[in-house]
């Protein structure tokens, strides 16, 4: 009887495990929330479970895991202080909260609030990204475990990538900055196990004109072939990296366009086609996965050289693409071609978060706190609720136990429907 208790007891945390949300659009990055649950309806009293009062505003994400949900907070308005908070998932109530001294204050957007990056846990630790401030790592109870100073990352526009964990490693895109690279750490100590800067792709007219480039794509990992790939969009190409040593696999060129050099968005993965989007109405693009160095010629299916100006992440769901754009519409596409099957509002205001499935549906909250609800449907926007919050935002939602948690620049919300 007793082994039998202890196989139920591994199934049900096996099950609680997966229904975590433990990085930056979820378990794999890819914005596909596990479990068959989630609520469809709300607003800023309808469904709330529960509401705490945040210090600032922040664009970064919460994550959920072990029954606590997981931010990170700026606590001045210089950004001189950065903290990772944890909340209890049930009562929202504040466990512990961990500060990072940082003697300056950093440029950045007032667009883009300081802390616009996800955590990132394994169940055991919980890793968050500082940018300047640096790379830290704390258990789950807050004890902090390492933490590492990558240097100074400076952008007019500040830093918003998140950390990826893969088989014992956090794997890190530094973002904007003079000497831009990924990188691997190990979970358990923090020293690095690869790393492979990035090198600056503008001639020297650019420079002088200090021509825009910057990268704040969060990077998405990938099986190809007996290889694990780390995918990301760079300023002016598209690079797999293997994530066991670091070095390139193979890199696709056509990011740039007239407004810079540019990545914002994470890559979509639609079975053997990489998708992805530019910044500031630069290109999309989809790349057959596979090759090895330049893969431009050989691998690249489309580009399709001018789109709409895009900050969030898209979701690939039977067969299509659904992709936000900045202005809140709503773009289905077909990875074959990069045809976009229809565009559509969804929504008034702009739009910065990106699009979660989630119990079938998708999942989209723009900047005035309205989350569309929407049916997959490649022949138009099927929308099945418009739920309001009233409180503005840049965030993208997080969906575990059958509740979905919003970060906006106000509150940390729990939403429940009753059973």
């Amino acid at each position: 009887m007793h082994r039998y208790l202890v196989l139920w007891l591994a199934l049900v945390s096996s099950d609680l495990v997966a229904q975590d949300w433990p990085a930056f659009r979820g378990p794999r990055g890819d914005g596909m929330a596990p479990g068959a649950t989630a609520p469809i309806r709300w607003d800023g009293t309808r469904n709330v479970k529960w509401k705490v009062p945040l210090p600032r505003a922040a664009n970064g994400s919460p994550i959920v895991v072990g029954g606590r949900v997981f931010l990170a907070v700026p606590e001045d308005e210089e950004g001189k202080r950065r903290s990772l908070r944890c909340h209890d998932s049930e009562t929202g109530a504040l466990i512990w909260r961990r500060t990072v001294a940082f003697g300056q204050a950093m440029p950045t957007h007032q667009s883009n609030p300081y802390c616009g990056t996800t955590p990132a846990s394994d169940g055991k630790r919980v890793v968050v990204w500082h940018a300047s401030a640096g790379l830290h790592c704390y258990d789950l109870d807050g004890a902090e475990l390492w933490s590492r100073d990558l240097g100074e990352f400076r952008h007019q526009w500040g830093y918003g990538t998140s950390p990826v964990l893969h088989q014992g490693k956090v794997i890190l895109n530094t973002g904007p900055g003079e000497t831009p690279f990924v990188a691997a750490f190990d979970i358990e100590t923090g020293k690095t196990i690869w790393r492979t800067d990035e090198p600056d792709h503008r001639d020297e007219d650019a420079r002088r004109k200090k021509r825009l480039v910057g990268s704040w794509c969060t990077p998405m990992i990938t099986k190809a072939g007996d290889r694990d790939l780390v995918i990301c969009s760079q300023p002016t190409r598209v690079v797999a990296y293997n994530a066991d040593d670091g070095k390139v696999a193979w890199w696709c060129g056509g990011m740039s366009c007239e407004k810079g050099d540019l990545a914002y968005s994470s890559p979509i993965i639609a079975k053997d086609v990489c998708m992805v989007r530019a910044g500031y109405v630069g290109p999309s693009m989809g790349i057959r996965l596979g090759g090895e160095g330049s893969v431009t010629d050989s691998h690249r299916l489309w580009r399709h050289p001018k789109q709409k100006s895009n900050v969030g992440s898209g979701v690939f769901v039977d067969g299509h693409v659904y992709m936000p754009d900045m202005d809140s519409f709503v773009t289905c596409v077909d990875t074959k071609t990069g045809e976009r099957l229809w565009t559509e509002r969804a929504g008034r205001g702009e739009c910065w978060g990106s699009i979660v499935h989630a119990a079938g549906r998708l999942y989209l909250m723009n900047q005035r706190g309205d989350t569309v609800v929407f049916r997959p449907n490649p022949k138009k926007l099927d929308v099945i609720a418009t739920n309001p919050l009233g409180e503005p935002t840049n965030s993208t939602p997080a969906f575990a136990g059958g509740h979905v948690f919003l970060r906006t620049h106000k509150h940390l919300f729990c939403i429940a429907e009753p059973e």
